[in-house]
């Protein structure tokens, strides 16, 4: 398999890192995500940062999209280590510029305080409508949603964003697939919700060789949607359900994964890789698949230095 079951249960979470008790969307987060939105990636920062495993995790696979947006808000005196509690992603397509996203971070930062610095350093921003957008690191620009809401992202997806929020656009609530995912999520560490296509191609990257078969051709059509969580409480617990048509569909699904995985546990080089196989679960529930991960964080950290984790995490 070019990508195996493992990189699913890896990586995918990680992808992410992209309150002190759950990554929730407050008022103003959801006010300028569009229905246009096709994912959803929210991090509780703070959890992040206390749990061992996290921080490993997040040091090992740290997507360089989250490298730039991290650089950019310490850029404007925004440390993401003690000022950002949570911190969203949210990817949308537009008709002429294709996916764009845009990242929203909430803490305890002061907007006061980062006006001063870029005062200090003299950037000034630009009116579009009742916002200030003010430049960042990489071409990317930021306005403040409220005294402790920053929207970020490149300019196009900025104003897409505020649009949304000033009612020129349809937001999150008429994508009633999206929201409705999302109520199923957002009390976890890490948590992410996609639409159909996208999970449609998260399955076929999971399963690789196994996805050409015709039973997967015909299932995905049954897709609709998915979300994940992740939470380090103690040790990884990662969960993935993934919303289909019918039971018959869900069972089927389930039975191509748990057949990838047993060949994969069979032909297994590694400790390691046998390790995380023997902690994965797959089971259909009605019309759902579902699939658990589970390790304590010795187990997990073995599992992050091993050959495996370095070859599925490319």
């Amino acid at each position: 398999m070019k990508r195996s079951l493992i990189s699913l249960l890896l990586v995918v979470a990680a992808a992410g890192v992209l309150p002190a008790s759950a990554a929730t969307l407050n008022t103003a987060a959801n006010s300028v995500i569009p229905a246009e939105t096709q994912q959803i990636i929210s991090v509780d920062y703070r959890k992040m940062n206390d749990a061992p495993s996290a921080v490993a995790l997040k040091k090992r696979v740290l997507p360089d999209a989250l490298k730039q947006f991290e650089q950019a808000l310490r850029g404007v005196n925004i440390d993401t280590a003690t000022d950002v509690e949570t911190l969203t992603f949210a990817a949308f397509k537009m008709k002429k510029e294709g996916l764009r996203v845009v990242g929203i971070a909430q803490g305890n930062f002061s907007r006061a305080k980062v006006l001063r610095k870029l005062k200090a350093k003299k950037v000034k921003g630009e009116k579009y409508r009742n916002a200030t957008l003010y430049p960042m690191v990489s071409g990317l620009e930021m306005t403040f949603l409220d005294d402790n809401t920053l929207l970020f992202g490149d300019q196009t997806a900025l104003q897409k964003a505020l649009d949304t929020r000033d009612g020129e656009t349809p937001g999150l609530s008429g994508n009633t697939q999206i929201s409705n995912l999302v109520a199923n999520v957002d009390q976890a560490t890490v948590w992410s919700v996609l639409d159909t296509a996208g999970t449609q191609h998260m399955l076929r990257q999971a399963l690789g060789d196994a996805s050409k078969l015709a039973d997967y051709e015909t299932m995905k059509k049954r897709i609709q949607g998915s979300y994940y969580t992740a939470d380090f409480d103690r040790g990884v617990a990662f969960d993935l359900t993934v919303m289909t048509s019918d039971s018959l569909t869900a069972g089927t699904l389930s039975s191509v994964i748990r057949a990838g995985m047993l060949y994969r546990k069979m032909s297994a080089s590694s400790g390691a890789e046998k390790l995380a196989l023997e902690s994965t679960q797959v089971e259909s529930d009605s019309d759902k698949l579902k699939l658990h991960f589970k390790a304590d964080d010795k187990r997990f950290q073995s599992l992050l230095s091993s050959d495996l984790f370095a070859a599925v995490s490319r």
